[in-house]
């Protein structure tokens, strides 16, 4: 057992600061919570917090740990003026020069600078058309040695023909399984889910959709995609289909309330209606959306279910709600900060879709997923403020320590493996990725 003893606990939803506060930990729940919490056990660690702020454990709802080593990256790639010549010139070359190994550290990186930052949930959203079955395996692994919770799929598309479809579409079966299988077996420890994946609309045609279709029906699974980041995407679907994107995956019986749609600039209101009538999730990725010059996605407060996602520029989800809280005052929206820590804590909704337990409170029965800081605030701390703390002060830098399912992952700055020779290998694995990249064609 784990006792935190002297807490100021951090609530994001409803808001509220609790000062004085024990959390008793058993496993991967918390199991009390309260002022002055005696336990007998002798195998109890009481750590002292000193009132120190503690938090539940922040949520990435949309990322791709295999752009992991595209910081700063030195392949040549072509001028690129517009989404769909970004996606060619650079990502979609990047995905297939991506194999075992590059993968794997890829998603150790990521695992780590997730942790790093408060981060305790990806929900990961891979492509490697060259390694793709086994690839969920690789970056399972990847999580668990980090100790980092994730949701993981594969992104099914016609765009490497329909051989490669078809194999996105096992893998992100096949995991699904394995994933089941692990649960019943008890053995387990409950770190790892499944979705299933796909690409944008305008990479799938109807086979396509029809067998993510049965990939999901068949494993309980939602499906994750990206919807209308560009306006190519809708523009598509109405000349090529003749429907709308969302009447498109409604159609195919797409859209539940596990179905979680990225970025969603160009979305109609027809499509809105859709996603909330379904209670769909919409995960907003500011800073992707502003690098790629998709536009901005300024009918957030149209969607019912909204949550706060990287798409690849880190997890770093402090760093993310500022900018998607000050891009949307410059843009002239009305919300407050309060309202984007909503957007941040929902995450936690999709966990509790996924995973079936409760998370993203420090009470008793959640998950034991918490971010210990050491932040010092030279103005008062209270439910109403924290919103405004993390907007104009609070942040990754804080961190100093990170439980995830009952476990120290990340403690006083330290994790409980050496980090040095992840970096000098995944350094190499980068240096491979770009030269791989400069021989596709």
């Amino acid at each position: 057992m784990l006792l935190l003893k002297n807490a100021c606990i951090l609530q994001f939803q409803p808001a509220a600061v609790k000062n004085g506060m024990d959390i008793l930990i058993d496993g991967p729940r918390i199991v009390d919570v309260g002022k002055n919490i005696i336990v007998d056990r002798k195998d109890t660690r009481t750590v002292d917090l000193e009132g120190k702020l503690v938090s539940p454990g922040l949520v990435c709802g949309h990322n791709h740990f295999y752009s992991v080593l595209a910081r700063g990256i030195l392949a040549e790639i072509k001028p690129s003026t517009d989404f769909v010549s970004i996606l060619q010139n650079l990502w979609w070359k990047l995905d297939r020069a991506i194999d075992e190994e590059i993968l794997l550290y890829s998603g150790l990186i990521g695992a780590i600078e997730a942790l790093r930052s408060g981060t305790t949930s990806v929900i990961d959203h891979h492509a490697s058309p060259s390694f793709i079955k086994g690839s969920l395996k690789v970056l399972k692994s990847a999580f668990e040695k980090a100790g980092l919770r994730g949701i993981l799929c594969y992104e099914v598309t016609d765009r490497n023909g329909n051989r490669g479809m078809s194999d996105g579409i096992d893998e992100n079966i096949s995991f699904a399984e394995t994933i089941e299988r692990e649960r019943k077996s008890g053995l387990t420890d409950n770190l790892i889910e499944a979705a299933v994946g796909a690409h944008a609309p305008f990479t799938l045609g109807e086979e396509a959709l029809g067998m993510l279709a049965e990939a999901v029906n068949k494993t309980g699974r939602g499906l994750h995609i990206h919807l209308a980041e560009d306006l190519y995407d809708p523009s598509y679907s109405s000349h090529i289909h003749r429907k709308d994107l969302t009447e498109r995956l409604e159609d195919c019986g797409l859209l539940n309330e596990k179905t979680i749609c990225a970025h969603g600039v160009h979305l109609t209101d027809s499509d809105i209606e859709k996603l909330n009538r379904h209670d769909s999730f919409l995960v907003h990725n500011a800073r992707s959306n502003m690098n790629n010059g998709v536009g901005y996605a300024e009918k957030l407060p149209s969607f019912r279910n909204v949550a706060l996602g990287t798409d690849g520029i880190g997890s770093d989800m402090f760093e993310e709600m500022k900018f998607a809280f000050f891009k949307h005052r410059d843009s002239g929206g009305e919300y407050w900060p309060s309202d984007f820590l909503d957007f941040l804590h929902s995450g936690n909704s999709l966990l509790e879709r996924y995973f079936n337990m409760s998370f993203g409170k420090i009470e008793k029965n959640y998950k034991a997923d918490l971010v210990i800081y050491d932040y010092q605030s030279p103005t008062p701390l209270v439910g109403e403020n924290i919103a405004g703390h993390i907007a104009f002060g609070l942040s990754s830098r804080d961190v100093k320590t990170v439980i995830v399912n009952g476990v120290t992952v990340y403690e006083n700055r330290q994790f409980p493996f050496d980090i040095e020779p992840v970096y000098e290998e995944a350094s190499r694995a980068a240096r491979r990725l770009w030269q791989r990249m400069d021989e596709i064609k």
